[in-house]
């Protein structure tokens, strides 16, 4: 008799769980106005799970939507990377997220001081700032446990954040540095490439749902991808 009520517990506790999560991500779902990205080179569509959720197509829907950022401008598209007709130049530039691209001219992306080399033409988010954040949504073959692996560069170091469906889904998650003081080209810190090996473990529903990047300390992160694989 211990042991059945002991079950039954067990599954009433995992229903009221359940049942929670999905009022979660039905309350959110209801509100949320962002929309999966695409453009004229990408046909969008929720980015799949499992497999690779690139940070530089976060969601349309604009400022205090889809995004937050400190300022209007696009540093990195139109700015940085000249507004000269091309996709990667002038990728998004309209709108507030910086973001640019892997470059393999003059070693700047592909230096001999990379703990990992990135793909050429590697789209990111960059010139990151705590307080800023931006929206993906995904589509998740099946419901369970995943973990995250980030391509990433961080001058200083710092923290950022995931919510899922508008709920903290992970704690706070260290970004370590990739400065390397050997490197002569000062500016060239920025673009230390590394892979943060299972940064973060997040149970996902099935089916759609929205993950929220927060920046939460240090800044000048570039932000590459996210690959997500079902945890044993």
């Amino acid at each position: 008799m211990k042991n059945s009520a002991f079950r039954s517990l067990c599954l009433l506790a995992f229903v009221a769980l359940l049942t929670t999560t999905c009022s979660s991500k039905t309350d959110f779902s209801k509100h949320y106005q962002g929309k999966p990205y695409q453009d004229s080179h990408y046909h969008g569509g929720a980015q799949k799970i499992p497999g690779r959720v690139e940070c530089a197509y976060y969601d349309l829907g604009g400022e205090g939507v889809a995004y937050h950022d400190l300022d209007a401008r696009n540093n990195g598209s139109g700015v940085l990377n000249p507004a000269d007709g091309t996709y990667l130049n002038q990728f998004r530039m309209e709108e507030g997220v910086d973001i640019s691209y892997t470059k393999f001219n003059d070693q700047i992306d592909s230096s001999p001081y990379n703990v990992v080399q990135p793909p050429e033409n590697q789209l990111y988010v960059g010139w990151t700032e705590p307080g800023e954040w931006f929206d993906v949504t995904v589509q998740v073959a099946h419901a369970g446990v995943y973990s995250a692996t980030l391509l990433y560069t961080s001058n200083r170091g710092g923290t950022i954040s995931i919510d899922l469906n508008g709920e903290p889904a992970t704690s706070s998650l260290t970004i370590p540095s990739t400065y390397n003081a050997s490197d002569p080209v000062a500016w060239r810190q920025w673009h230390h490439w590394n892979l943060a090996p299972e940064l973060a473990t997040l149970r996902f529903p099935a089916g759609r749902s929205v993950l929220t990047v927060h920046i939460l300390v240090g800044g000048n992160m570039n932000l590459a991808y996210l690959d997500f694989k079902k945890s044993p």
